[in-house]
């Protein structure tokens, strides 16, 4: 992990946004607890995504770049849904990951997170390889390995009297790949060819599959018949409610349902923080549209979520919007774009994932009716078992939808942006962190470390101080810091220590202003208001302050 990801969770826990699950009982790996202030930061992130999806939304008014005006809804769906659900849906037979094991530490690591550089001769023959446990490219191998490598290389090529390359050739990828090629070309993965523990260079054992649904049971029943799955998305619920949405929300096409809710997913091998993690949060809306205006609507949520992050506070340098290659898409996309994040325990120039906006198509309402679809060419087709019958049954139910002003009766396209609140409440801290050198009481210029949230995200808003505890000071402080809480506006009240102090407490916990009560303020009735990222310092009428922190909140 990166010095900067260090100091970014070493002030997590130290300020009260994230600590380790379970913590006193030396944690639980891939969950997480989040704090008074992470709770609150979480709080705002999915506040401002409804906002956005849901509350200010007018369904008579297209909104800018909208193809025509639309409706939106809610929905809050179960965590635990019909066993059928997953096995329609694909996510029984698919939602899995080939992980293999260390037979020397036990260790245990998802196959495409190990990557392998193998050398070729000039005759273009693999003569050995080196195992890393990261995404890397041929810039990225050590000196060592690299050395190892080309030492293989000038064996080999001496052993086979051919002549030496002038730069050996290296290619990098992942574990899976790297098998799939040896059998391929028929060539044994043994002696410096067998890709190795990435961590011990022991032994690995053979990929096998790994389902990323966490079991549960239902009721009293133990077998088979009982079991049950966390869900590991939120989608499949909105979809089963398409048809009591239609019919009890009186809602046309097109139109949105979003939820925000928990998701669990078995990882083995969660990392980098909350980034994957076993237990998060999603924020997820299924737009359901005319298939001949698809591709339209798919342009529009693309560019707006992507939008979105730039909109509360993401540096567009650091954000990136990536289109899917063909080969990346899932059988069921028409198109797929994430918009990804220069988190700082990535590499330079590379990019994570915090959020996807697929195009699907008519998969999910069709699977849901006529059971597990799979493609074959161009078109996606029941998947028989080998009596011919559908291997897993949908529902039976029509979840076409009819436009009773054409007349016309279609099962509609979807597109679907899914975020995570977890990744971007982790976005939108690492973003903020900043560090700068700012004069001390003292005048000694000392680090001061500020977390730069957009003012709508920040955990708390603004902290009132008196200056001194005496003089009528702190009675005055108390009465603005009441009128803020009533006016629901997230607000502190800091008197201990040094104003300086108290300063530098709110900017590590990105505080976005601060008004402190002084000696002038009962002749003339003013607080000075300072703002966290400019530390200009204004003089505002006590009875501007609540108008005056809602408008620099909101505009």
């Amino acid at each position: 992990m990166k010095k900067e990801m260090e100091k970014i969770v070493a002030l997590c826990k130290r300020r009260g946004f994230i600590f380790q699950s379970s913590e006193i009982y030396g944690g639980l790996q891939g969950f997480w607890d989040y704090g008074p202030l992470g709770v609150e930061l979480k709080r705002n992130v999915r506040e401002a995504w409804w906002s956005d999806m849901i509350t200010t939304h007018n369904e008579l008014v297209a909104p800018e770049g909208a193809p025509k005006p639309f409706s939106m809804t809610g929905v809050e769906t179960t965590i635990i849904m019909h066993p059928s659900v997953w096995k329609s849906s694909g996510h029984f037979d698919l939602f899995h990951d080939f992980m293999v094991d260390s037979k020397e530490s036990k260790a245990r690591f998802r196959v495409d997170h190990v990557s392998v550089a193998v050398v070729y001769a000039a005759d273009k023959t693999p003569v050995a390889c080196e195992t890393y446990m990261a995404d890397i490219g041929e810039e990225g191998l050590s000196k060592t390995k690299r050395k190892r490598l080309e030492k293989a290389l000038a064996e080999y090529e001496k052993e086979n009297s051919l002549d030496a390359s002038e730069t050996p050739q290296i290619s990098v990828c992942n574990l899976m790949e790297y098998r799939k090629m040896l059998a391929e070309a028929n060539i044994p993965a043994n002696g410096k060819l067998e890709a190795r523990c990435p961590e011990t260079g022991g032994e690995l054992t053979e990929p096998r599959e790994f389902n990323l649904m966490f079991k549960t049971i239902i009721g009293a029943l133990s077998g088979e018949e009982g079991t049950a799955f966390l869900r590991p998305e939120t989608a499949q619920g909105m979809f089963v409610n398409f048809k009591n949405v239609v019919d009890s929300g009186r809602v046309k096409v097109p139109f949105g349902i979003a939820q925000i809710g928990k998701s669990f997913r078995n990882e083995i091998t969660p990392r980098n923080y909350i980034f994957r993690s076993r237990e998060f949060e999603q924020m997820e809306m299924e737009f359901f549209c005319h298939p001949d205006e698809s591709f339209e609507w798919y342009q529009y949520w693309r560019d707006r979520r992507y939008a979105w992050y730039i909109k509360h506070g993401i540096a567009e340098d650091n954000l990136i919007l990536r289109d899917h290659t063909q080969e990346e898409l899932a059988h069921y996309s028409v198109g797929t774009a994430d918009v990804e994040y220069a988190f700082p325990f990535m590499e330079e120039d590379e990019y994570g994932e915090l959020e996807g906006i697929a195009h699907r198509g008519d998969f999910d309402l069709r699977s849901h009716m006529e059971g597990k679809l799979v493609r074959e060419g161009d078109q996606l087709v029941v998947e028989k078992n080998e009596h011919g019958q559908p291997k897993y049954k949908g529902s039976g139910k029509d979840l076409t939808y009819f436009d009773d002003q054409t007349r016309e009766r279609f099962i509609p396209h979807v597109i679907e942006p899914a975020a995570g609140a977890d990744r971007a409440t982790l976005a939108f801290l690492c973003e903020a962190y900043y560090e700068d050198e700012q004069p001390d009481e003292k005048g000694n210029m000392q680090t001061r470390t500020v977390m730069r949230f957009h003012p709508r995200l920040a955990p708390v808003k603004a902290a009132v101080f008196p200056l001194i505890k005496k003089a009528g000071m702190p009675e005055i402080a108390s009465s603005i810091y009441q009128r803020l809480k009533s006016a629901g506006i997230q607000a502190v009240y800091d008197q201990q220590g040094a104003i300086g102090r108290r300063y530098r407490r709110q900017d590590e916990i990105g505080t976005p202003f601060c008004l402190t009560v002084d000696g002038e303020t009962e002749q003339d009735n003013c607080v000075t208001l300072r703002d966290r990222d400019t530390l200009e310092q204004v003089r505002i009428p006590i009875d501007d302050v609540v108008t005056e922190i809602h408008k620099r909140i909101y505009g």
